[in-house]
């Protein structure tokens, strides 16, 4: 079974991924705290950065959209609460648990941590609420 996905969904939730990112780590939110924690320096030539960032929205949002449809067929009822639902699972157990891993062994600090694992559910919710909100196919 190939689960069904709307397409225009997974291109406007990429979008939405890349604006999400921006406003996070833009320096008037948490960038320039995050710049201090994480010992980065702002990229001033970001092109890969981002080419990264809109690929792994893009792949996220597909990924998402596919399970989602695959827990609506599954449990039937609304699309929009499997859609958020499925979200949730896959952040905690793919996302926040790997990210939490890391940075432990890292000896990264614990806020930074926080940080990140909360954008990563903040972009998981955007996502699956976009998904939800546009049901399974354009067509």
């Amino acid at each position: 079974m190939v689960p069904e996905i709307n397409w225009l969904a997974v291109i406007v939730a990429t979008v939405a991924t890349m604006i999400i990112g921006s406003v996070w780590y833009m320096p008037q939110t948490f960038g320039t705290w995050w710049e201090k924690a994480a010992r980065v320096e702002r990229n001033r030539n970001g092109f890969i950065a981002i080419a990264v960032g809109i690929v792994a929205g893009f792949i996220t949002s597909w990924v998402l959209a596919g399970a989602a449809a695959i827990a609506h067929e599954f449990y039937g009822g609304s699309f929009l609460q499997n859609s958020v639902v499925t979200a949730i699972i896959l952040w905690f157990g793919l996302t926040a648990v790997r990210l939490a891993t890391h940075d432990a062994f890292e000896n990264r600090p614990a806020k930074l941590t926080l940080l990140n694992v909360a954008h990563e559910l903040v972009v998981f919710l955007a996502i699956s609420l976009i998904i939800g909100l546009f049901g399974i196919s354009a067509a």
